[in-house]
């Protein structure tokens, strides 16, 4: 495989879930805005998701049909939906010959919906959640048609390792935010809907409740996002699987470079594996953060250095 179809898949696939990842926070924090009851701040989901200029962001943070606009449509945000898809679409294009017409179509599909119209009147003047839970049946209907349709065998892999490698890098800023928010707060400790809605973001929350019988806890959300080896969003998942695709790509014409990165993505899994709740707090919660969130973005740069 060429290089620039493997780097192409890849980002398609990095960009979709950013996407995903991004419309399902803004579903659930844009629900709790709603809620007078409760101080809501939109800090968390703005520092995570956008790339925009400072000035322009501080002049929203307090309405949230702005913020949901800003995120959705702004070209000047690199990180809103429409730029995202965009360069999803773009990297599709140019390995079209590549994946399922099913997925190209599907993938453009979800182009034309966020360009329509009528999403940002959703936004603007009736009901924001409308518009976001159109966008996120675009990627579930994406995943599908991704799952049924494409062969698998090095493209594939190429676009399970961007899809798992994004996904963890997204809990994981998700985790460091919210955590840095309850160090500031430390009544959040004991607030049910933070801990509610932080899951929810993440599409934890059903799982949580069936795993935990005790209430809301931070050591049990810890332990839920970074370390469930059952949870598709943890960090566990995520590396095991980036591992796990990654050992197909084995071969004897790059044998150098697979064992230079296959060592740093077991280092990385076995760390994450052999860390418990205790640990991680005995080393500090935002330094094991950083510790993992380093080793994922040195995953990709190697990734770049040696296959694109």
């Amino acid at each position: 495989m060429l290089s620039r179809v493997a780097s192409s898949l890849y980002w398609l696939s990095r960009y979709v879930e950013r996407s995903d990842g991004i419309l399902r926070m803004l579903k659930i924090n844009y629900a709790s805005s709603q809620d007078t009851i409760h101080e809501f701040t939109w800090d968390p989901v703005i520092r995570i998701s956008s790339g925009g200029k400072e000035e322009e962001i501080s002049s929203m943070k307090n309405d949230s049909r702005k913020v949901v606009e800003y995120l959705l449509f702004n070209r000047d945000n690199p990180n809103s939906i429409i730029n995202i898809i965009t360069l999803a679409r773009e990297n599709a294009r140019s390995v079209q010959e590549h994946i399922a017409t099913d997925l190209w179509q599907c993938l453009n599909e979800y182009y034309h919906t966020v360009k329509d119209p009528k999403l940002l009147w959703y936004v603007q003047k009736d009901d924001p959640i409308t518009a976001l839970d159109i966008l996120i049946k675009q990627v579930m209907l994406y995943y599908g048609t991704a799952d049924s349709t494409m062969e698998r065998g090095e493209i594939r892999s190429f676009m399970s390792i961007g899809k798992y490698l994004e996904r963890s890098i997204q809990s994981i800023d998700i985790l460091d935010i919210k955590f840095i928010s309850v160090s500031d707060n430390p009544d959040l400790l004991t607030d049910t809907s933070y801990w509610k809605h932080l899951l929810l973001s993440l599409g934890g929350y059903e799982l949580y409740l069936k795993s935990y019988r005790g209430g809301f806890s931070d050591e049990n959300v810890l332990e839920l996002i970074m370390l469930n080896q059952d949870f598709p969003r943890s960090a566990k998942y995520g590396v095991h699987n980036i591992q796990r695709y990654f050992e197909r790509l084995k071969s004897e014409k790059n044998i150098e470079h697979y064992k230079s990165l296959s060592f740093n993505i077991g280092k990385l899994h076995s760390y994450i594996t052999y860390s418990s709740v205790y640990t991680i707090k005995e080393e500090g919660l935002h330094n094991y953060l950083v510790k993992i969130r380093n080793g994922l973005y040195g995953i990709g740069n190697l990734l770049q250095e040696y296959y694109f």
